[in-house]
């Protein structure tokens, strides 16, 4: 989904990029909040492994790309607003590097991949957690469910960008069809992954998964009285 240079006009990549810069400003903010000893290392694996995801890209059709999103998998891993961050991090070296998605262009990828991808995966997950009962077991399910919706959600936020102020010469009713069509495939494919490596997570250190710690929070201590070795049944194991 990485838009190029000349994709969208001046006016469009320039509000972009200041709905990008506000966001990251904001992020900054809120990842104080959510930057812990447990969180900062998890946030730089998040970002090295959503860089190698999405560096796996295909052609969807007139200069732009498909390929996994990471933005609910990294929201749930060390919450939204370092997600965004992590996004913007990877994105920003992608432009800047790989020329993957254009140096004009990157408010407008940070827009949609780094906050739209992360918030509506984010709302999703905590959507459905209040919905469904808090059990441990439904993290990586509802983290998956957040990254199928995420992915055709930024998709539909470009081509309203493109409906503004799309330069290449492409019928909209097309490229509204090609990007939902694609990138719902690859929202399956997401959905798959981002349940996989958060069910990692949480099956080894739930501790670390922000997405759990409500849940992990929720869990009522069991005490049970002590057993004194007079009380015990006679042929009852020590």
């Amino acid at each position: 989904m990485h838009v190029p240079d000349g994709f969208l006009d001046a006016p469009t990549s320039i509000a972009t990029g200041a709905v990008a810069v506000t966001g990251v400003g904001l992020a900054l903010r809120g990842a104080r909040r959510q930057l812990d000893d447990r969180t900062a290392p998890m946030a730089g694996l998040v970002a090295a492994f959503v860089f190698a995801a999405q560096m796996l890209t295909f052609p969807v059709v007139g200069g732009t790309s498909g390929h996994l999103l990471g933005g609910a998998l990294a929201a749930v891993l060390v919450g939204p607003w370092t997600a965004i961050l992590c996004l913007s991090v990877v994105l920003v070296v992608q432009s800047l590097l790989f020329a993957d998605g254009g140096i004009t262009a990157i408010g407008t990828n940070i827009t949609l991949m780094g906050l739209v991808g992360v918030l509506v995966g984010w709302l999703v997950f905590r959507g459905l957690q209040l919905l469904l009962p808090r059990r441990l077991g439904l993290v990586p399910v509802l983290a998956g469910l957040a990254g199928l919706v995420s992915v055709p959600a930024a998709a539909a936020a470009f081509v309203g960008l493109y409906a503004v102020g799309g330069q290449a010469p492409l019928p909209l009713a097309g490229l509204l069809s090609a990007m939902l069509g694609w990138h719902v495939l690859i929202g399956i494919g997401e959905a798959l992954i981002t349940g996989l490596v958060v069910g990692s997570v949480v099956a080894v250190r739930p501790d670390l998964v922000y997405g759990a710690r409500r849940v992990l929070a929720s869990r009522t201590l069991e005490v049970r009285p002590a057993v004194r070795d007079g009380d015990r049944e006679p042929g009852a194991a020590a």
